[in-house]
């Protein structure tokens, strides 16, 4: 098992370090509620968990990996036992091996990928979803983060090791490109290949650094060059950055990969990296949310926060004398929008292992001013004051408020509060040696790269 290494702080003094403490039970708190979820919405008995709390909801593949790796940190900071996080890892991993692949639209994946959306008790395709190529990767990624893990002796630990690298394996990288420079998005059995590809900066990253690395059917090697070539460079609002809208993008493939001071050909030469650039993202949402270019309500030093996530949809508002429609789900982002108002506080979360100073000051903000936001310190997909035309933030503690809790959004707090509080995610994926392939193919040099690591079994 991996031992835990926690970063040491600089604060000495008697209330600098009351305040240090205080900030660590806060996270911890929300950390537990987060991981909760996961207990709450598997099905102990394929390993499959719902994409949402809502009732009916499918198993998304992308939550599955995001509990693939939680069920890791439950184990270490004994929310469960070693041997529960094996047994549920195990499950989860002879389900995906055993399931059909085939190209049948009642199947559970094709070509070594899986449908985005699967039955929580059969496992069979719903709701006409796409085979998702990063939804595949998030759950690969899961799954070899448990590989690395789960590294000893036992039959069981062994079976993991081998099942997750069989069905890492079995997965065909050039056929999701269809010919095309990027890799698609998807493909149904009713219609083929989706119509769309991977082109600009995404949370794709962690898909190329798979694919690349695929001891069977690996992308070809320019694929990624061909990727970066279509990045969009960009200055907002003093900050010089890889420019993605929703915060999701810059922090997704963060969860696995610690980019902090390993660079690609792209990054060399803004003299940068993707942590870095993160954190610059995270500061253009801050600003903009201090702009507040739109005059939504409660926007602000400490109310930030655009992204994926669930919205009011149907409410209308009036806003500067203007009427505002809100949108449903989708991928908020800033300066360009679209943006209706709606903040993320699983996305300010994200943010932590880069810019914690005004993550935490945000979450503390927004906890203060919206006490009834957060059911027992687990946090809904977004809210919305300015549904409700309040004037301000604290004068409104009620707003829209998302129904129920969505997987992707509780993994992403699970993990990337623990990536801040001990770096374990990443310390353990550094010595994954797919992970290591996969950054040095697509060129990826320095940092935590040149040392050696040891593999897993």
């Amino acid at each position: 098992m991996m031992t835990m290494l926690r970063r040491g702080g600089s604060r000495s003094a008697g209330t600098e370090r009351k305040l240090q403490i205080a900030d660590d039970e806060l996270l911890d708190r929300l950390q537990r509620a987060a991981f909760g979820y996961f207990q709450e919405t598997v099905n102990a008995g394929n390993g499959l968990v719902a994409d949402t709390t809502r009732d009916g909801s499918p198993c998304s593949i992308a939550v599955v990996g995001f509990a693939l790796s939680c069920w890791l940190v439950g184990a270490e900071r004994g929310w469960i036992t070693h041997e529960e996080a094996a047994k549920l890892v195990l499950t989860t991993l002879r389900f995906f091996h055993n399931s059909p692949q085939d190209d049948t639209p009642v199947a559970t994946g094709y070509k070594g990928f899986f449908y985005h959306f699967l039955d929580m008790q059969t496992g069979q395709r719903v709701w006409r979803s796409e085979l998702s190529m990063v939804d595949t990767a998030f759950l690969v990624a899961g799954m070899l983060s448990a590989a690395t893990y789960f590294d000893g002796d036992t039959p069981d630990e062994a079976e993991i090791r081998g099942l997750a690298v069989a069905l890492y394996s079995r997965i065909d990288w050039p056929w999701a490109q269809s010919h095309q420079r990027s890799v698609t998005h998807g493909w149904k059995p009713e219609c083929g290949f989706l119509h769309y590809g991977w082109y600009g900066y995404s949370e794709a990253s962690i898909l190329y650094v798979l694919g690349l690395a695929s001891p069977t059917h690996p992308l070809p090697p320019n694929s990624y060059a061909r990727w970066t070539s279509t990045y969009q460079w960009e200055n907002l609002y003093g900050q010089d950055f890889l420019y993605a809208g929703p915060l999701f993008i810059h922090q997704f493939a963060h969860v696995w990969i610690d980019f902090n001071g390993i660079r690609d050909q792209f990054m060399r030469e803004k003299n940068s990296d993707y942590f870095e650039n993160s954190r610059r993202a995270t500061l253009v949402q801050q600003q903009y949310a201090i702009r507040n270019p739109r005059g939504y309500v409660g926007y602000g030093e400490n109310c930030w926060g655009f992204s994926a996530g669930d919205g009011p949809e149907t409410r209308a508002a009036r806003v500067h004398g203007g009427d505002l429609r809100f949108s449903g789900y989708a991928a908020r982002g800033v300066p360009y929008g679209p943006d209706d108002g709606t903040v993320s506080p699983p996305a300010i979360l994200g943010s932590l292992p880069f810019a914690p100073d005004i993550a935490l000051a945000a979450i503390r903000h927004i906890l203060a001013s919206y006490p009834d936001i957060a059911t027992e310190h687990r946090f809904p997909s977004g809210f919305n004051p300015t549904s409700t035309g309040a004037a301000d933030c604290s004068a409104n503690p009620g707003g829209w408020v998302s129904k129920g809790c969505f997987g992707l959004d509780q993994g992403l707090i699970v993990l990337m509060i623990e990536n801040h509080r001990s770096q374990m995610l990443w310390k353990l994926m550094q010595t994954c040696p797919y992970i290591r392939t996969g950054l040095r193919r697509a060129g990826f040099r320095g940092g935590w790269l040149g040392r050696r690591s040891f593999l897993f079994h």
